[in-house]
């Protein structure tokens, strides 16, 4: 079985909202491997009416953001690639990580990120996050989005 390291940092992490697709043996498997942090720094924010996490591919803005690393099988990067709209919202690439908060901290390595394809200006003028809780002042809104597309949110977002 061929495994790809993914770096996950908003609603899939452990206690996150969609944290139970990376539980569901339907949808493939998944292995939490450990915490890491992105190598480069890049601005993550909290946007839109669902208050969704965004990862923005703008190198060199924001923080070194934290989050969780899986090794996945194709499946479940078949059904990641669903969950995050790839390739029309979403692009995902290898980045460079360094592992935390473990025995084998400091340790660098690749794994596989999703980050918003086109990157809003109005976007840039929020406040960039390290990490990503769900926040109960401004809940992730999951059973909003069924309806929800790429346009709709590029509307949303000018």
């Amino acid at each position: 079985m061929s495994l790809v390291r993914v770096f996950l940092y908003g609603t899939l992490k452990r206690g996150q909202p969609n944290y139970y697709w990376l539980t569901n043996k339907e949808n493939g498997y998944a292995k939490f491997v450990c915490e890491a942090v992105t190598l480069e720094k890049f601005p993550l924010v909290v946007t839109t009416s669902f208050n969704i996490p965004f990862l923005l591919n703008v190198p060199g803005m924001g923080h070194q953001v934290k989050g969780e690393v899986y090794e996945i099988d194709e499946k479940m990067l078949k059904n990641l690639d669903v969950l995050e709209d790839y390739p029309t919202c979403y692009e995902r690439e290898k980045k460079s990580l360094v592992r935390v908060g473990d025995e084998k901290a400091g340790e660098k390595f690749e794994g596989v990120l999703y980050y918003l394809k086109d990157t809003p200006k109005k976007f840039l003028e929020l406040e960039f996050l390290e990490e990503y809780k769900d926040d109960p002042k401004r809940p992730y809104q999951p059973n909003e989005i069924n309806d929800f597309n790429y346009d709709d949110l590029l509307k949303e977002a000018s």
